[in-house]
């Protein structure tokens, strides 16, 4: 039986699938199978797969990434699955460095680091703080619940967290803190595993669009489902409202009053007592999002893009 097996839902890739697949098969690592969902690309995707030998299930309409996922996990016979997707690539040596992990650790779910492409060519460190224990769960460190909020930087034991993906963008979200929040056993590996593609033309996480309202579902689902308790509730508290800020650009301005508004509300519906706001500017805009300071908000928002420029720039130089 595979070790692992790699999901990929493709959908209108054909660009970046064939660097996607060579960064998997060019690995020396026994023991993975390859489980591709076509969700009925328009492009030439298929015929991709097709070339390459690779294990495919194809869709007769568009179900959407979440679903796909689902479908590709359903024929996996590993004993871990990794959702990759089909833009982005594995790190050289990813395969063999988490399969050494899994077998040592034997976790629930792995999480790993990883590395941002953008669409100049340039590359940037996620800023992810893995230092720590090896093997923890959600309530020895909480601060793990402000990883990214992707299936794709996650290897899950196959069947865990048993919870579907949702429909539309950010359908990753609900399944993503399900596991977090319910392992027994988080793996812990330090290493840059995965390269995520940024900005990527066509990609509906980079394009303003009404459907990042969606974010809203998945957070409440989880406040809704999951038992969080102290100081795990405040975590996942900060974190959510922080994913909402980091949406709010992505959302198209003759709606974006009503985004705050939604904002604001969940800061209120949802704020634990032991919630304390962090420092710097991370505080600053969640007090402003509390306090449903819309026109505040929007005059700072554009410095912080700034900020985040300049220090995206120095990581490249």
């Amino acid at each position: 039986m595979p070790t692992i097996s790699v999901v990929i839902p493709v959908h209108g890739v054909a660009a970046y699938l064939p660097l996607c697949l060579d960064s998997i098969m060019d690995q020396d690592h026994a023991g993975v199978e390859i489980i591709a969902v076509d969700d009925a690309s328009p492009d030439g995707c298929g015929e991709i797969l097709a070339a390459r030998g690779v294990t495919t299930i194809r869709t007769a309409e568009p179900v959407g990434p979440g679903r796909a996922r689902e479908l590709g996990a359903e024929k996996a016979t590993g004993e871990y699955v990794w959702f990759v997707d089909g833009d982005d690539e594995l790190a050289p040596g990813a395969l063999a460095a988490v399969a050494e992990v899994l077998g040592r650790l034997r976790p629930d779910v792995l999480i790993f680091d990883y590395e941002n492409l953008h669409p100049d060519g340039t590359s940037s460190p996620s800023g992810a703080d893995l230092s720590g224990p090896e093997l923890t769960t959600l309530a020895e460190s909480p601060r793990l619940i402000n990883l990214t909020m992707t299936v794709w930087s996650k290897i899950f034991r196959r069947g865990f967290p048993g919870v579907a993906f949702g429909p539309g963008i950010h359908e990753d979200v609900p399944v993503s803190a399900a596991a977090l929040l319910t392992a027994s056993k988080i793996g812990v590996l330090n290493r840059v595993c995965y390269r995520y593609r940024r900005q990527r033309r066509g990609s509906f996480l980079a394009a303003t669009s009404d459907l990042n309202f969606a974010i809203f579902d998945s957070y409440n689902r989880i406040f809704s489902e999951q038992a969080l308790v102290p100081p795990v509730r405040a975590a996942v508290f900060e974190r959510a409202i922080w994913h909402y800020t980091t949406v709010f650009p992505l959302v198209p301005g003759r709606r974006r009053r009503e985004f705050f508004r939604r904002m604001t509300a969940d800061f209120q519906r949802w704020r634990p007592p032991e919630f304390a706001f962090p420092a710097g500017a991370r505080g600053a805009k969640m007090r402003l999002v509390g306090r449903g300071a819309y026109w505040t908000y929007v005059s700072v928002e554009p410095l912080n893009r700034v900020r985040l420029a300049l220090r995206r720039r120095l990581w490249c130089d």
